[in-house]
């Protein structure tokens, strides 16, 4: 039993420095996250700006009112010129329409992924320090246990803030891409009506 133990606890101590590379490569990815944020939120603060005249009508569209902006810089916006151009094809609408959503939820991966691996490397960060530090006490090596002790606690915050990180960027993005859908599927219905509007006009 003394010999299993013996692996066991050589094989957790030798995970904590993968352990402690991978909470640094999470830190690194957190931060990266967050620049990321605050580019994507101007570029949608400017999205909702040029979209704002077009939700507030409610008419069907005509070719000569229905222009994209000169830069196209999000998700959103590519997706929506390429519902202008198949307005005519339903069935393709409907196919970039899913497959906006299957992107928002992979770019949402990312945020997920500080959100779960976060605090899951944290406690491990800090549960393996936790068996020299109690070996360290018992010998009455206090230098020892206290570092030790600092390394548990260092990986606890690290790890939580990973996770926060995470949890706020995935809620605000989470919002921005379900109101994203909900405007892109209004847009297409109007585009839709103004082209069944000018395919009776010239039957007429």
């Amino acid at each position: 039993m003394d010999a299993i133990t013996n692996v066991l606890f050589s094989m957790a101590n030798g995970l904590l420095v993968p352990v402690i590379l991978l909470l640094l490569l999470l830190l690194l990815r957190a931060l990266w996250v967050v620049a990321g944020f605050f580019g994507e939120y101007a570029r949608h603060t400017r999205q909702l700006r040029w979209l704002k005249p077009l939700l507030d009508d409610s008419t069907p569209f005509r070719d000569e009112e229905f222009v994209l902006p000169s830069v196209i810089d999000t998700p959103m916006l590519r997706c929506l010129k390429r519902l202008a151009e198949c307005r005519t094809s339903a069935v393709c609408c409907e196919r970039l329409l899913a497959n906006y959503e299957v992107e928002a939820e992979r770019s949402l991966g990312h945020a997920r992924l500080l959100v779960k691996m976060g605090p899951m490397l944290g406690l491990m960060g800090t549960l393996i320090p936790m068996g020299p530090a109690l070996v360290g006490l018992s010998g009455g090596d206090l230098a020892s246990m206290a570092y030790h002790m600092q390394m548990a606690f260092a990986t606890t915050v690290v790890g939580l803030l990973i996770a926060a990180v995470g949890v706020v960027t995935l809620q605000v993005k989470r919002c921005w891409y379900a109101r994203d859908l909900n405007d892109l599927e209004y847009l297409y219905r109007r585009l839709a009506d103004g082209e069944v509007g000018r395919s009776r006009e010239e039957v007429q």
